[in-house]
């Protein structure tokens, strides 16, 4: 048997059983709280790689701020973002975030800097952990590991405290947080336990609380950007199919010379850059019809997401057709590539060492790394050099007693040559191979989607995310579906979901069905039934033949969903004069499970309902509702007793059972 044995005879009450007939009711004014009146409302990008936020006062919703520009950026790259990177002091306080932590860290003696706590994409971990719980550790370079959930809440409040200064400064008066609505991006393939720690990590840094959790929406990341492409003017993008020159140039100058600025209106303002969006659909969205299909394909660093809408008019309301899907498939597969080959150069024992011993110095190493990886092109010609930390050549000469140009004489990796200036040249053949792996990868999957019956007759294909900005997943995207669809990539790419998120956050009932991401049920009693059920689910109670453990679906994965729609079963104890009734909620990524006890099937909520104390005219058959409402990234459940409108409600729960 799995974890959960019977409930009713662990519980030894008789649980519930359906009221025949079960109905689902659409109720959907069961929860109209009233509406807050937010000010403004803040974005954060929460990437894998970089990070940023935006806002916009609800007053004059078609401007868009973006963060003031950070201090410290690195050459080569665009530093409207910072990077993904934490330091926390040896007694594991906050010390910085972002370029800031990276410097820090940097110019600590080696001595000094095993103490400090540096942590960099440490998203990652929250999609690659199976059984996430609020006690996941993650890992400083140093090799000490820290609870999740601080790291997680540290950043975000870090994110708070830039957003609420700016405010106050731009306003001249203090801005309270209350009057902030949160809006956080999260990819769309992350299992619901990571969305909801993602929920967690808010409340711990103070953006919104248990009691308030309208303030804070957790938006996901492809639907921010399906929202934002819905804005685009044709000037605000780049076509890769057309072959009319976009914006002056040529496509094929559009994709060697790299992004030129869109001609959105720029108004500069105390160093953060406001993004005018005009009020209207885009012209691009003009040419899609009711019923029109389109597939948002966000690469980022960590993970690669995409999702299939379709259009509903007269307001244009997406509607999600195809469950998000993707994989781990972001740009730092290129970073894990350079490494694999730094290792066979070097030496898989030296690289590990070096990490360990020289952190600072890796650091430093990959920052070389992904300027130069942002200027791969397919039609380059001339080499790539890569800085090696003095360090690095130094400590390789320690370990291994010869140095790094013998190394690479002698590692016959032919692509990559040592320059006398003291750096790795790389030919650009060497450099589009670190890229192919991923890029393989997440063609293959594209395939995999437009093969699904779902997605025939797909318009267009909006390239977005950080990733999006390598002309060399243009091309690849382009040259394998350039056939089949039109392939658009917003400008200022690496900005487009932040912008959707904040657009999301003004009008969070834009997005208007979903598809339920996993099937969800309750543990119930039924009749027994001799050669249905099996002997083994058989329980017998005063007279009454029962079998246990059946799963009573409340809505399956994949199914589509209206937000905030509510669906409604009706349950009667087991036993008639019960008084304390259990209800325990279930979910499984499998659509159909008749039993609780099935592998995959997991315990997600449970609703306790506590009848004690109310009048004696118990009716004989008592009627329990049972509903569940779904929400953006919460599901909420609740249980009513229909005779006495006793209840009790229960947010789904993912991480603590």
């Amino acid at each position: 048997t799995s974890a959960y044995s019977s409930p009713a005879k662990s519980l030894g009450d008789p649980g519930i059983t359906p009221l025949s007939p079960s109905h689902i009711g659409k109720d959907s004014d069961a929860d109209d709280a009233v509406e807050q009146l937010f000010l403004v409302v803040v974005a954060i990008d929460f990437g894998t790689t970089s990070s940023g936020y935006a806002y916009s006062f609800t007053k004059e919703p078609e401007c868009i701020h973006v963060m003031r520009r950070w201090e410290g950026g690195d050459p080569g790259v665009s530093n409207q973002k910072t990077p993904t990177t934490i330091l926390l002091t040896p007694e594991r306080k906050f010390h910085s975030f972002g370029y800031a932590a990276r410097d820090f860290y940097h110019d600590l003696d080696p001595t000094e800097s095993k103490h400090w706590l540096y942590f960099e994409k440490f998203k990652m971990k929250l999609h690659t952990t199976g059984n996430l719980t609020m006690e996941t550790d993650l890992t400083a370079a140093n090799g000490k590991k820290v609870k999740a959930l601080e790291i997680f809440a540290y950043a975000l409040q870090f994110f708070k405290e830039q957003a609420l200064k700016e405010l106050s400064d731009q306003g001249g008066s203090d801005f309270e947080n209350t009057e902030v609505r949160w809006v956080i991006t999260v990819p769309a393939i992350w299992k619901q336990p990571a969305k909801q720690f993602m929920r967690q990590a808010a409340y711990k840094a103070g953006m919104a609380s248990p009691e308030n959790p309208e303030q804070l929406i957790i938006a996901l990341e492809p639907e921010a950007a399906s929202i934002y492409c819905r804005k685009l003017r044709l000037h605000q993008m780049i076509d890769l199919s057309s072959r009319a020159p976009v914006n002056g140039y040529s496509p094929s100058d559009t994709i060697g010379t790299g992004f030129t600025q869109g001609k959105e209106h720029v108004r500069r303002n105390r160093q953060s850059r406001t993004f005018m969006v005009e009020n209207v659909i885009g012209e691009i969205w003009s040419e899609l019809e009711e019923g029109d299909r389109y597939i948002v394909v966000d690469s980022g660093g960590g993970t690669v997401d995409m999702t299939v809408h379709q259009i509903r008019l007269p307001e244009g309301h997406l509607k999600e057709l195809y469950k998000a899907t993707g994989g781990p498939y972001g740009s730092l597969g290129v970073d894990y590539e350079f490494e694999k080959l730094l290792c066979k150069i070097f030496g898989e024992d030296f690289i590990e060492q070096f990490k360990i011993k020289r952190p600072a110095a890796w650091v430093d190493l990959m920052i070389a790394f992904e300027s130069r990886k942002r200027a791969a092109a397919p039609d380059r010609t001339n080499p790539l050099n890569i800085t090696l930390p003095f360090s690095f050549i130094d400590y390789y000469k320690k370990f291994r007693g010869h140095s790094v140009e013998h190394a690479l004489r002698k590692s016959n990796v032919d692509f990559v040559k040592w320059s006398s200036q003291g750096m790795l040249r790389m030919s650009p053949d060497a450099m589009n191979a670190l890229f192919k792996p991923t890029i393989d990868q997440i063609v293959q999957h594209l395939s995999e989607v437009f093969d699904k019956p779902e997605v025939t007759n797909v318009k267009f294909l909006f390239l977005v995310g950080g990733f999006a900005e390598s002309p060399l997943l243009q091309q690849a995207v382009q040259s394998a579906f350039g056939s089949r669809c039109r392939v658009i990539i917003p400008q200022d790419v690496g900005l487009t979901i932040l912008k959707g998120a904040v657009l999301f956050g003004l009008d969070p009932a834009v997005i208007k069905v979903r598809r339920s991401p996993l099937t969800y049920g309750v543990g119930v009693l039924n009749r027994f039934v001799e050669g249905k059920h099996p002997p083994e689910k058989l329980l017998v109670k005063d007279g009454t033949r029962w079998c246990t453990d059946v799963f009573d679906k409340f809505i399956s994965a994949d199914q589509s969903v209206a937000l905030g729609e509510t669906v409604t079963r009706s349950y009667t104890p087991a036993k008639p004069s019960q008084l304390v009734i259990v209800i325990n909620i279930y979910s499984s990524e499998q659509d159909s499970v008749s039993f609780i006890t099935e592998p995959g099937v997991k315990k997600c909520g449970t609703l306790r309902l506590d009848l004690t104390g109310t009048d004696a005219a118990v009716p004989n058959r008592r009627e329990i509702k049972t509903l569940m409402q779904f929400g953006d990234t919460e599901i909420k459940a609740m249980a009513v007793d229909v005779a006495t409108s006793k209840s009790v409600k229960v947010g789904i729960d993912f991480l603590n059972y």
